[in-house]
C-alpha cells in the first residue's frame, strides 16, 4: 500500500511538472500493484491525451467504466480521447 501511494503521488508530481511520460510509468508501476484503483487510470488517460495517444487514453477510460460506470473523469477523458482521434482520422483524410 505504501509503495503504491508513493509511485502514485511521484506520477501526481510529474504531471504537475507537464513530465508526462514519466507520469505514465509511475501510474503504470503503481496499475502493478492495484488494478482496482481507477484513480490512476484516471490519471494515466490525462496523461495520453496530452501525449496525443488518444487509443491508450480511450483503453484506460474503457477499463475505469467497467469497474465504476458512473466515473466523471472516465467519461470526459473518453470524450477527449474520441474527440482526438476523430480530429486524427479527418487529418488523414486530407493528407
Amino acid at each position: 500500500v505504501e509503495k503504491f501511494k508513493r509511485l502514485k503521488n511521484e506520477g501526481n508530481d510529474f504531471v504537475k511538472a507537464g513530465e508526462y511520460e514519466e507520469a505514465v510509468n509511475k501510474y503504470s508501476e503503481c496499475m502493478k500493484l492495484n488494478t482496482e484503483e481507477c484513480t490512476v487510470y484516471t490519471n494515466r488517460a490525462l496523461c495520453y491525451l496530452k501525449l496525443y495517444k488518444y487509443e491508450e487514453a480511450k483503453r484506460d477510460c474503457d477499463h475505469v467504466l467497467q469497474i465504476e460506470d458512473s466515473n466523471v473523469k472516465a467519461f470526459y477523458r473518453r470524450a477527449l480521447a474520441y474527440k482526438g482521434l476523430q480530429v486524427r482520422k479527418k487529418n488523414m483524410a486530407g493528407i
